[in-house]
């Protein structure tokens, strides 16, 4: 897993600095080195059972949800895809599906960590890490949505409701539904000990450059302060809790 972080990590310094045909690449490209970074702790740390639910609940998941959403508006919203970003499955581009596997594993890992920490156990268990594992997703969108509505890659056509940064808040609303649904099949498929001598540091580091690296480029290169501000303000209260899991005892003694 190591060489694919660093690879993603290499892929993604650049991309604020290069012209939009090269920027196109590197979505592709650090997309596909992300998912394959998840694919590959999947399998090292938890085992091949882990791996193909990875690829099988968050891949094939996302090509379902984003086939249904832009078809029907539900749940996301009203949108488009443009023909920018490669082989498309019932209408999906491949690598939007991929990247529900990349950040997905990290959201279930961040999900089970404030299990482990709280030592829930049962339904109660369930629950928290799908909806803390979603939250995870849901924030990370709050970046990922105006970076590639700016490049091109999707667009929005008129949705009811408020929206954020030119994105309707609905959108928030059905990753946060699909985010549940996807991470709570992953608790229940994949295997929760980790093999002996396996670590999630690396997942922790992906996890951190990708708030890190989305607050930095949006403040600094990408002219959205705001977006850059807010997703970050929400992402680290996330990731907070995750470091922190005790800021939850109170709500789910």
């Amino acid at each position: 897993m190591l060489g694919a972080a660093l690879l993603t990590v290499a892929l993604q310094i650049p991309y604020p600095l290069v012209s939009d045909d090269m920027q196109r690449v590197l979505t592709i490209s650090s997309v596909l080195s992300f998912s394959l970074a998840s694919v590959l702790h999947a399998f090292d740390s938890r085992g091949v059972r882990a791996a193909a639910a990875l690829v099988v609940v968050c891949v094939g998941g996302g090509v379902l949800a984003e086939a249904v959403g832009w078809r029907t508006g539900v749940p996301f919203g009203n949108y488009r895809y443009n023909d920018t970003l490669g082989v498309k499955v019932l209408g999906v581009p491949v690598v939007v599906a991929m990247a529900w596997a990349m950040m997905g594993w990290l959201a279930l890992l961040g999900g089970r960590r404030v299990v482990e920490q709280l030592g829930l156990a049962g339904s109660k268990s369930m629950v928290v890490v799908a909806v803390m594992g979603s939250l995870v997703l849901v924030t990370w969108d709050l970046f990922l949505d105006p970076q590639m509505v700016d490049a091109g890659h999707w667009r929005w056509l008129s949705t009811p409701g408020p929206s954020l940064h030119g994105i309707p808040v609905v959108n928030s609303v059905g990753w946060f539904i699909v985010g549940i649904v996807m991470v709570g099949a992953l608790q229940f498929l994949v295997p929760v000990e980790r093999r002996i001598g396996r670590s999630d540091a690396v997942a922790w580091l992906l996890l951190g450059w990708t708030w890190f690296s989305e607050c930095f480029a949006h403040i600094v290169f990408f002219g959205r302060p705001w977006v850059g501000a807010i997703g970050g303000i929400a992402m680290s209260a996330v990731l907070l809790v995750v470091v922190k899991p005790t800021l939850l005892r109170c709500l789910v003694r």
